[in-house]
C-alpha cells in the first residue's frame, strides 16, 4: 500500500521548504548587519604619533595633542588628548612626557611660559614642570605618558592606553 501524497500537500511542502531557505538566506545576513556594531570592540590602544623630536626643544615643553574616536554600537565619540613632551639632553630616550589633564576634574592645563608653571584654568592650580602640584585642589601630579619610541624617521609616538 502505497501513499500518494496529494498535489496540494505536495504546492505546501515545496512552497514551505522554498521559503524557509529565502528567509534563512536572507534573514542570517540582515541579522548579522544589525548586531555586527554592537560585537564589534574598539582599539583601546595604540601608538599615536605626536611630533618630530626634531622640533622639540631641550629643556622647553613641547605642546601635543590628539583626537581618538570610539565607537560603541552605532554610536561614535571624540575625545581629544593631549601633553607636553620636555627633553632633558639630545639622548631620544631622555624624555618626560606629562599628559594636559589636570587630576582634579579632567580641565586641560597649559604652560605659562612666564610663570614656568602649568596652569588649569578650571580652579587655578598649579603644577611644576615635572607635573608635580604647585598649588590648587589636584590630589596627585600630572599623569605621565611612560611608554614611548622614537621612529626611524625622527617621529616621537606615545603608547596610549584607554583609561
Amino acid at each position: 500500500m502505497s501513499e500518494t501524497i496529494s498535489r496540494r500537500d505536495f504546492i505546501k511542502v515545496t512552497t514551505s521548504i522554498v521559503g524557509g531557505m529565502i528567509g534563512v538566506a536572507i534573514g542570517v545576513p540582515a541579522v548579522y548587519y544589525l548586531i555586527d556594531p554592537a560585537l564589534r570592540e574598539g582599539a583601546k590602544e595604540a601608538w599615536i604619533p605626536i611630533g618630530k623630536l626634531e622640533n622639540m626643544e631641550i629643556g622647553k615643553p613641547y605642546a601635543f595633542s590628539f583626537t581618538r574616536v570610539q565607537v560603541n554600537g552605532w554610536e561614535r565619540t571624540s575625545t581629544s588628548h593631549g601633553g607636553f613632551v620636555i627633553r632633558n639632553s639630545d639622548d631620544p630616550n631622555d624624555l618626560f612626557i606629562l599628559n594636559s589633564r589636570c587630576t582634579h576634574l579632567s580641565c586641560t592645563v597649559n604652560w605659562s611660559e612666564n610663570d614656568q608653571v602649568y596652569l588649569c584654568p578650571c580652579h587655578d592650580a598649579k603644577f611644576g614642570e615635572q607635573g608635580e602640584v604647585l598649588d590648587g585642589p589636584p590630589p596627585r601630579p600630572l599623569d605621565r605618558y611612560d611608554q614611548f619610541r622614537v621612529t626611524e624617521d625622527g617621529t616621537l609616538e606615545i603608547f596610549y592606553q584607554e583609561g
